[in-house]
């Protein structure tokens, strides 16, 4: 572990009274709202006042939109594929045997020799088997580059035997036929199921008739199957907010007890805070261990898989589809790059959330906060290890097709939300001076321009980008400038179209397998339903404006809002 880190830390308060940091705190939350209305606002003014210049930025904008849009495309085609080897890597082979890399090297080599021998009595023209063999090949040779690199540092690799996973699975209503699923998929990881622990984490203000049937049916479902099937009952105190951070503080509380009772380690238990509805790929839990073994400083790290929502991505309409494809996409890309934060289903070292205090129980992003929590601990030493494996999560689905689309706004606005990060990890940052100047600058402008370009793109490009044509008179309209920007416009926006040829074959590659029920010219809706993007695209940027808006008038969230699950039978 890094030797600088905070013995005595206090993370931002968000909800401080303390009148100088409330005065700090209201500065940053106004910062993100006011960007996104100085722009949508200034871009009306300034194509009235002074055309030109709204006319340049508007081609500056589109340059780097375009950038953008194409590099998230091409590093989300990067992404694929390494949760497609990801997927065809025995992680509990590798597990099991890195304790001895020498030996694991060892055992390679020799897989390796006997491939090649096998391919020799190949016959010559068997151009598919002689494909097949070679790809097996090269990604045996890479893991034995990666296995032999671990040798100068195999004394720092844990016994995987010696690990605890507790996977916590909150719930605030969600039926058990929702839950079910996921623990399902736990139990038929390939890790063994004694080294497993379920803390399934229900709410008082969920009625009693409901919430008491469900965790018993659950409980006495996998009775047995795991080390222990733990169940906490989460009351509201003062202070707290209804969210989900204020649930899961509570019931990794109750683990501490748990694991002091018995006598556990902290640093052997890697803590998987996860979705109710997260279906676990089958050697996610085995990649965590090794990747979490193998690391000398893996108490500096989060580990996340790629959320997919897959669940139900049939049944829900062609909108939502589209949404949460995008959304897949992007966690794609971020899983490729140094930055990549925690979202949605994740694991951490318990150690380290004990450490941090666990989640603040006065915000509603928890899946984030946490992230940026845990970097300001370490001074900026402290990252996202992306596990590139799929974990399949609910689609918004309602009763009606309104209802639906209602859910996902909302749903979407929570995910905006995120922004209330940005106050309280700025307040911690830039008074740390153990923090590198640089880092600060790289955290402040992921944060912001993030959450502004969800804000503003879609406005700039549909209807904002016109009007130095529409305001800026006649004078403007007869320089070469205003009979260029049309054409410029439309060049830029057809280039930045070519990222649909990257992301239309590869969201079919990647749908889940098409259920009975539906027959197979569904397939057509799944192609068809991407002429609703610019649609889409201009939408999801209200529920950012909304968000930030919020923030800005200091007219703040009161509680979590629960994306309600249902299944289509």
């Amino acid at each position: 572990m890094s030797d600088r880190v905070s013995h005595n830390f206090v993370f931002p308060d968000p909800k401080t009274t303390d009148p100088r940091k409330r005065r700090a705190q209201r500065i940053f939350e106004m910062i993100p709202g006011l960007l996104t209305w100085t722009t949508l606002l200034g871009m009306v003014v300034f194509s009235f006042l002074a055309p030109v210049w709204a006319a340049i930025f508007v081609i500056v904008f589109d340059i780097y939109w375009i950038h953008k849009a194409l590099y998230i495309s091409l590093f989300s085609v990067v992404g694929h594929q390494k949760v497609r080897e990801g997927k065809r890597i025995d992680w509990w082979e590798r597990c099991q045997n890195i304790a001895h890399p020498e030996q694991y090297s060892e055992m390679l080599k020799e897989r390796i020799k006997s491939l090649y021998d096998g391919m020799r009595e190949m016959p010559l023209f068997d151009l598919r088997r002689r494909h097949i063999v070679k790809k097996e090949i090269r990604r045996l040779k890479k893991i034995r580059r990666e296995t032999r690199a671990l040798i100068p540092i195999q004394d720092t690799i844990m016994d995987w035997r010696d690990i605890i996973h507790v996977v916590l699975l909150p719930t605030a209503g969600e039926p058990a036929d929702v839950i079910e699923p996921a623990i399902q998929s736990l139990a038929e990881n390939n890790f063994p199921k004694e080294q497993m622990i379920i803390l399934l984490a229900t709410e008082e203000r969920e009625d009693p008739e409901t919430r008491l049937p469900k965790a018993d049916y659950l409980k006495k479902k996998f009775d047995g199957v795991f080390r222990d099937f733990l169940v906490t009952t989460h009351i509201v105190a003062a202070g707290e907010m209804k969210c989900k951070a204020s649930n899961a503080g509570f019931a990794a509380r109750e683990l501490r007890k748990y694991l002091d009772e018995r006598g556990i380690d902290y640093k052997r238990v890697i803590f998987s805070n996860f979705d109710c509805d997260s279906v676990a790929h089958q050697e996610y839990f085995a990649a965590l261990t090794y990747q979490y073994i193998i690391d000398p400083k893996r108490l500096q790290r989060a580990y996340q898989p790629l959320p997919m929502y897959h669940n139900n991505l049939w049944d829900t309409n062609a909108f939502v589809r589209l949404v949460v494809t995008g959304s897949s996409f992007w966690h794609l890309y971020q899983s490729t790059r140094q930055e990549m934060v925690t979202f949605s289903s994740h694991s951490e070292p318990f150690d380290t959330l004990v450490k941090v205090g666990f989640w603040p129980v006065n915000m509603i992003s928890e899946d984030s906060v946490i992230y940026w929590k845990c970097l300001a601990y370490f001074h900026g030493d402290y990252k996202v290890q992306p596990i590139h494996l799929p974990i399949s999560l609910d689609a918004v689905l309602a009763e009606t097709y309104w209802k639906t689309l209602k859910n996902q706004y909302k749903q979407k606005r929570r995910w905006a939300y995120g922004i209330e990060n940005f106050p309280v990890t700025m307040r911690a940052v830039w008074p740390d001076k153990l923090i590198a100047f640089r880092t600060k600058l790289r955290v402040t402008f992921e944060m912001l321009e993030g959450h502004y370009s969800w804000a503003t793109t879609s406005f700039i490009l549909t209807f904002l980008g016109w009007l130095p044509l529409l305001l800026g008179g006649a004078a403007f309209r007869e320089s070469v400038l205003a009979h260029n920007l049309p054409f410029v416009t439309k060049t830029l926006m057809t280039l930045g179209m070519l990222g649909l040829c990257i992301s239309i074959p590869m969201s079919l590659l990647s749908l889940p397998p098409r259920p009975r029920k539906y027959h197979w010219s569904r397939h057509f809706l799944m192609i068809f339903q991407w002429i609703l993007i610019p649609l889409v695209g201009f939408l999801s940027a209200f529920p950012a404006i909304d968000s930030q808006t919020r923030l800005l008038l200091g007219r703040y969230f009161g509680e979590f809002w629960v994306t309600e699950k249902m299944r289509k039978s």
